[in-house]
């Protein structure tokens, strides 16, 4: 005979349970993960993940204020009443999804320039970022800590913008930098460029044929589009982890040091002979919002890489676009 419940105390729904159990299934971030159609900053760092996360904020939100203006936050939120909580305590089902819709509402509220979201990988920090352009905003950065040589970060080690996410699938990728590329590489606009690739916890793609597709991609936008391993204007960032494909495609990547924070602080005599692109913020702007004419500040490198990117390419066939 089953025991008598405790006068006074109600009996809990199934739907109690299988809510609270699907709120400990949830990853730590609020369920917050990398998955296509964001945009942010992807960083690499040396076994602290919170560090780095720490670290990150700081120094983003330093150059951010200073491009962007200080973030503005909204004070106002929505509070359940006394007496709105005490109606809604005899329908626990009412109350949990009460309490789920404010949480939303709140969250929405409160979205920040920089959010960390859960990267899928290890040593892998993935802040997304909103309202701004997240290729102006490292530029500027590595500029910066490159011309004063101020170290300004322990742990993490690169800052990589990521201006596009798609699902790491062929077909996915193909479609989305068809138009993705358009702003750098569709005539009249054209460049040098090299292609680096980097995968994490994925085995389904294979690195030679997403370099051999993507560059294709590149010379179908304009023929005058060359490789150049040596000085490119721009390189092509390609980060897949799990099943999402990272995209960006930056400007200096041989003079930052491949855009890590630790080695561009360092004094080198190359440094003496090769300067930073000279594009205002407002120019590379236009450049994401295929308005750009920056192409023509740019000749000068092209003409001295040309040769050179041709032959490499005809010789060494897709290899020539990697790093």
């Amino acid at each position: 005979m089953a025991a008598a419940e405790p006068a006074g105390r109600k009996r809990r729904s199934k739907g109690h349970f299988a809510a609270a159990a699907g709120r400990a299934k949830r990853p730590r971030g609020g369920g917050r993960q990398l998955e296509a159609g964001m945009r942010g900053i992807l960083i690499t760092c040396n076994m602290n993940e919170r560090k780095c996360v720490g670290e990150a904020y700081s120094l983003l939100g330093e150059y951010g204020d200073l491009l962007y203006g200080p973030e503005q936050f909204s004070d106002h939120e929505e509070r359940l009443s006394g007496s709105e909580k005490e109606e809604d305590e005899d329908d626990v089902e009412a109350a949990l999804k009460k309490e789920v819709g404010q949480i939303r509402a709140s969250t929405e509220q409160k979205l920040r320039r920089f959010q960390s979201v859960e990267s899928g990988a290890n040593n892998v920090v993935f802040i997304r970022t909103r309202g701004i352009e997240p290729e102006n905003l490292v530029h500027h950065i590595l500029k910066d800590m490159h011309a004063t040589k101020k170290k300004k970060t322990r742990v993490i080690l690169r800052m990589l913008p990521i201006s596009g996410t798609c699902k790491a699938f062929m077909e996915d990728m193909k479609k989305y930098t068809e138009t993705f590329f358009e702003p750098w590489f569709k005539a009249p606009n054209k460049g040098t460029f090299q292609i680096v690739y980097k995968a994490r916890n994925n085995s389904h793609m294979s690195r030679e044929e997403v370099i051999k597709e993507l560059a294709g991609i590149v010379g179908s936008l304009n023929p005058e589009n060359k490789v150049d391993l040596n000085n490119p204007q721009y390189t092509i960032v390609v980060e897949i982890i799990k099943n999402v494909c990272c995209l960006s495609v930056v400007r200096d990547y041989v003079l930052f040091r491949k855009y890590n924070l630790q080695e561009v602080v360092k004094s080198n005599k190359d440094d003496t002979q090769q300067n930073p692109s000279s594009l205002t913020e407002e120019q590379n702007s236009n450049v994401v919002k295929p308005e750009t004419e920056e192409e023509k500040s740019s000749k000068e490198v092209k003409e001295e890489n040309k040769n050179q990117g041709e032959t490499e390419a005809e010789h060494k066939g897709n290899d020539v676009l990697t790093v």
